[in-house]
């Protein structure tokens, strides 16, 4: 807006651009011959003349560009050789702190006089392994503390896990339903009274924080004992999380001797935890993204619970209550569906929605007993058949390689095997005790992994219809991904944990960078990489399989759902604040 009464003033050519150069001319050539200059231009020139400027700011808009994205490019590589250099410090530091520990138990052994540890951290003796549990902490401490002062701080940290189980014991047994995390009903669970009261969300939000597995047994125990023996935490100096702590696990473990925050911790066979030292091509190499873009918002306009993206990614389908709404991304700054698919019931939420490779086919679960299998061919989208079972909701979907067979993880714990070509039940396996809440299939198409709210993952054999393997949890599972490209397993948790499993051998990786219940989980086609998403409205992008922090994203609510395209270009997230995230990925 220009001031009242007074005319705008005339546009002037930039200095050096031809139109400036052109009026310059003229003015010379009318000063050399001594009249007065008059320049009148008629519209075409001045057309002309406004071309030719706005042709000159493009240029310099886009040389402005070029140098913005060569100075990004650089800080990040800047930050990139940050992180490798105090990785490499890292594993040359824990190496140090081990010898250190040898020396100091060592000198224990003959009987010499053991002062404080180096750094402040707690005794080794405190350093436990994931999962030993009070037993293996008052084994480890009745060996060193005689005093009787010191017993009494055994007994405190044995009544504080005591206090922690209890706690636990009272805890609510479905907690996907989370204000925040999901809305009320989203996992079907059973009305209050059925399992004992549920008690309101605000109180079961606080609850899980203070119970998470890490809490009870070993961790609370060491927490008690550690704040007896009055020392304080490291603080850590300054790195690509200067957030993180790793609730519930002693100091010993979180740090250093540098006092760097770890929060990747390989867990061998017999439950000894160490820091994992990442290797040097940890975040470079092809493959390896840098980061990732947001380029799309697609508001749905309810809790988006299920998301998808089709082979060609030009379509992302998002679920939310009753329908599964279809954006094309192609097109930028669409802002409305260009379909809308109404299934189950208006209330209901929809919990996994699946493609078939041919992009033509999109079937969809949730809170009901039945599957809809949409025809995406025809000019409208419609419904080509439903699949009803005996259970109430289904939680999970995932499809054959070959396209033939769909496998449901439903409430009632059992997977339901449906024939897609002839619209049939043809098998159920059974063994989950609580509902079965994820799913994914190996690449061959032999093997079938399944989460579930009982605290257990199994391995299931497709040509035989049996169990191969179990895996049991202190915390229940909400989500898992089997790896494209290799024999590794990531599991997300309800304690906030990201668990990567070897699928034949015993050891595994823990990573803690989740705040809260880890709700979903996809592996990069790749294979190189995976992402996580959580209660805690973080996506965490994971290198595999010992889980180096790639990038994060903070959302504004808790992030619900995800997946990756086919050619690993895109990611897309569902959240609970009624939209859907569209994220480039760059390399």
């Amino acid at each position: 807006m220009f001031p009242q009464n007074r005319p705008p003033a005339p546009l002037q050519p930039p200095p050096g651009s031809s139109a400036s150069v052109v009026a310059a001319a003229a003015a010379a050539a009318a000063a050399a011959s001594g009249t007065p200059q008059s320049l009148k231009l008629t519209y075409p020139e001045t057309l002309d003349r406004i071309k030719e400027e706005f042709q000159f700011l493009q240029t310099q808009y886009h040389s402005l560009k070029l140098e913005c994205e060569k100075l990004a490019t650089e800080k990040t590589e800047i930050q990139r050789h940050y992180v490798m250099y105090y990785e490499m410090s890292y594993g040359l530091n824990i190496e140090m702190h081990k010898q250190l520990q040898a020396q100091h138990l060592s000198q224990h052994a003959q009987g010499l006089p053991v002062g404080p540890h180096p750094s402040g951290l707690p005794h080794p003796g405190l350093a436990l392994g994931g999962g030993s549990g009070l037993l293996a902490l008052s084994g480890a401490l009745g060996a060193q503390l005689a005093a009787k002062d010191e017993r009494a701080h055994l007994e405190a940290a044995a009544a504080a896990a005591a206090a922690a189980e209890h706690h636990r014991a009272l805890g609510l047994r479905n907690p996907l339903a989370v204000q925040g995390a999901y809305p009320p009903g989203a996992f079907g669970l059973p009305p209050p009274g059925v399992n004992g009261d549920l008690p309101g969300a605000a109180g079961y939000g606080a609850g899980l924080h203070l119970v998470s597995p890490q809490m009870n047994g070993a961790a609370a125990a060491a927490a008690a004992a550690a704040a007896g023996y009055g020392r304080s935490p490291v603080v850590g100096y300054e790195s690509p999380h200067p957030h993180m702590r790793v609730p519930g696990l002693p100091a010993s473990l979180q740090s250093a001797a540098s006092g760097k925050p770890a929060y990747s911790f390989h867990v061998s066979a017999d439950g000894q935890m160490q820091p994992v030292p990442f290797p040097p091509d940890a975040l470079l190499g092809p493959g390896i993204p840098r980061h990732a873009r947001q380029i799309h918002t697609l508001n749905h306009g309810e809790v988006v619970c299920a998301v998808t993206i089709s082979t060609s990614t030009r379509h992302v389908y998002t679920g939310g209550k009753g329908c599964v709404k279809v954006w094309d991304i192609s097109q930028p700054g669409s802002k409305s569906p260009m379909a809308q698919l109404d299934c189950l019931n208006r209330d209901n939420y929809i919990r996994s929605c699946k493609l078939l490779s041919d992009g033509r086919t999109l079937i969809v679960g949730g809170e009901a007993s039945t599957l809809s299998i949409w025809d995406l061919a025809t000019p409208t989208p419609r419904i080509k058949a439903e699949l009803t079972s005996s259970a109430p909701a289904c939680y999970a979907l995932a499809i054959s390689p070959d396209n033939k067979v769909c496998f449901s993880c439903c409430s009632d714990g059992n997977i339901v095997v449906w024939d897609l070509h002839n619209q049939t039940l043809v098998r159920q396996f059974q063994g989950h005790t609580d509902g079965a809440s994820c799913i994914d299939i190996s690449n061959d198409g032999t093997k079938l992994w399944t989460g579930g709210l009982d605290n257990t993952v199994r391995c299931w054999d497709l040509r035989e219809g049996r169990q191969l393997q179990q895996h049991d949890f202190t915390s229940q599972i909400f989500s898992l991904g089997y790896c494209p490209t290799g024999e590794w397993l990531a599991v997300g948790m309800e304690s906030s944990n990201v668990e990567v499993l070897h699928v034949s051998k015993p050891d595994k990786y823990q990573l803690h960078l989740h705040e809260s219940c880890v709700l979903s989980l996809k592996f990069a086609y790749c294979g190189k990489w995976f992402v996580s998403t959580g209660k805690d409205n973080l996506l965490n992008a994971w290198r595999t399989p010992y889980g180096s922090s790639i990038f994060q994203s903070k959302e504004s609510s808790s992030v619900l759902s995800c997946d990756i395209s086919p050619d690993d270009q895109f990611i897309v997230t569902g959240s609970g604040d009624k939209k859907a995230t569209v994220y480039e990925v760059i390399y």
